[in-house]
């Protein structure tokens, strides 16, 4: 799991053959002009997911985990409370992985909580699961899903 701060963002691009992509994608739109819903970047190898909603609570966050995908998620608007756990100490399934949506889902509670104000991200790899969109109040981010 990586925490940054947009500006520092060229110290990750060579961590994935991707990620300049990402990045590059960040500084040429208009981020907050994209209506929620799903983009493709790269066909299936890189996508962005806009979201626009309101937090909920720590107790309603579930950790969850990705086999087939890095996510970068960049905060846009307020600001995301986002649990952390290494997917290795998680020992409590909701439920078997979904393939077809490549997520599953977690009881565990996060052993760290990481603030992720405006034009900042997280980078979580397949062995971090997270637990997004915790917050008191809306919060709009960018979500960038680049393939394994």
């Amino acid at each position: 799991m990586i925490l940054s701060a947009l500006s520092q963002s060229d110290r990750y691009a060579a961590l994935h053959p991707l990620f300049p992509r990402v990045f590059e994608y960040i500084r040429n739109t208009d981020l907050l002009a994209l209506a929620p819903g799903r983009y493709p970047i790269v066909d299936k190898q890189l996508f962005v997911i806009m979201e626009s909603v309101a937090g909920r609570s720590r107790e309603d966050a579930k950790l969850e985990c990705h086999h087939r995908y890095i996510d970068i998620q960049l905060v846009l608007e307020g600001t995301d409370e986002m649990g952390w756990k290494a997917l290795a100490d998680c020992t409590q399934p909701v439920s078997d992985y979904s393939a077809e949506k490549d997520i599953r889902f977690f009881h565990d509670a996060p052993a760290s909580w990481i603030t992720t104000p405006p034009n900042a991200f997280c980078i979580f790899f397949p062995e971090d699961a997270h637990a997004p969109l915790v917050s008191n109040g809306n919060i709009r981010k960018a979500i960038f899903k680049i393939a394994v």
